[in-house]
């Protein structure tokens, strides 16, 4: 090698080390092994370095050779070579101050790509916080707000927002006194409706329902999965979504349809079908185009929403009124999923929209470490 040639290699800059955390607990475990393998696929090689960080379904953290194909395959954990990290959320604190040569902290930014809880709902960005570690995507409060169905209504609604009418009731009430659960919705609501887990997303435990035997088995199957269920009134309705990038700035794209191959966008709609339609752009006018804009940028600034979103709507077939349904602050991120398909269409890639998201949580990190931690006594007034 030439003095030019190793002068070269002695300023280049360093490769930036990106985790990308996938896997977890939640019932959208094998949502979130696609959307990891989309994001290791298109990930710029030379620019980033990637670190895979699996987690179990029940909750072993696994590093080493593959552990993409660990968690896809099922295969015995013991018979892989260089796992550095087999632990569970007990021993995580212990585990993550010694784990070999691989410690989260030695990471540049963490990608996590956990759908549902204990990775979308603030749990896994509290743990990062507490580390030190820049993430991509919403912090703590967002993320813990929008997995809430029940909580982000209440806010959307206070904020102005449209909401559809809704109910929610604890499992537990549904439990101890069904009659009275169902008298309560047909009351406030009138058939169909919609019922659902307030914590969880990819429309597991959803039931659209259109009399009271269909409710009382949705209202079932949605206390299966959380302890706060979601009855919402049900309409027949576009279903509408856009994405939205950034921190405090932020941009939305155009708006996307889906019209799912069944009554509704259910999981199996979703991921087993293979038959549902996304229309991207929307066939919307211009100024139901603006509406859903405008109403996903407030949404997002209401919760304080950081990095990536996808805002969902549902649109009145009859009187063309739009309805805010939820934000997701880890979406779908395969290459066909609607968040990256959205910005494509909007003229950013999928390689430059995973870029994005990491400089955005650099930048994020970097404003949060200007504000000090420290507070001196005798400048009280």
């Amino acid at each position: 090698m030439t003095q030019v040639d190793s002068e070269a290699v002695r300023t280049r800059p360093r490769k930036l080390r990106v985790g990308v955390l996938f896997g977890g607990r939640s019932n959208e475990h094998e949502v979130s092994l696609v959307s990891a393998r989309g994001i290791i696929d298109a990930i710029d090689r030379d620019q980033y370095e990637v670190v895979l960080i699996g987690i179990t379904r029940e909750g072993q953290w696994v590093v080493g050779d593959d552990p993409l194909k660990v968690l896809s395959t099922g295969q015995d954990m013991g018979c892989l070579k260089n796992v550095k990290i087999p632990l569970t959320m007990r021993d995580c604190s212990k585990a993550l101050a010694s784990a070999g040569d691989f410690e989260l902290q030695n990471l540049d930014v963490v990608f996590p790509v956990l759908h549902g809880p204990y990775g979308e709902d603030g749990t896994i960005q509290g743990l990062l916080e507490v580390l030190g570690v820049p993430y991509v995507g919403a912090g703590v409060l967002a993320s813990a707000i929008a997995m809430d169905k029940a909580v982000a209504r209440q806010l959307f609604a206070a904020s102005g927002l449209p909401v559809l009418p809704y109910c929610v009731f604890l499992s537990r009430m549904w439990e101890s006194h069904p009659e009275a659960v169902i008298a309560e919705c047909e009351k406030m609501l009138h058939y169909p409706m919609f019922t659902k887990p307030a914590n969880l997303g990819s429309s597991v435990g959803v039931s659209k329902v259109h009399n009271r035997a269909e409710l009382e088995a949705g209202l079932g199957e949605a206390a299966r999965y959380d302890r706060k269920i979601v009855v919402e009134q049900g309409i027949e309705a576009r279903e509408i979504e856009v994405s939205v990038l950034g921190n405090d700035t932020r941009i939305v794209s155009v708006p996307g349809e889906i019209i799912p191959s069944r009554e509704f966008y259910s999981y199996a709609a979703k991921y087993l079908d293979n038959a549902s339609q996304l229309l991207i752009p929307a066939p919307l006018s211009p100024r139901e185009v603006q509406r859903v804009q405008e109403i996903a940028l407030k949404a997002c600034a209401v919760i304080d929403c950081a990095g990536m979103a996808r805002v969902d709507f549902l649109m009145d077939k009859q009187t063309g009124e739009i309805w805010l349904s939820e934000i997701n602050t880890i979406p779908g991120f395969t290459p066909i999923s609607m968040y990256p398909k959205l910005w494509e269409a909007s003229g950013i890639g999928y390689t430059e929209l995973i870029d994005r998201l990491i400089q955005l949580a650099l930048e994020r990190f970097e404003e949060r470490q200007r504000y000090s931690a420290r507070f001196d006594p005798t400048r009280a007034t």
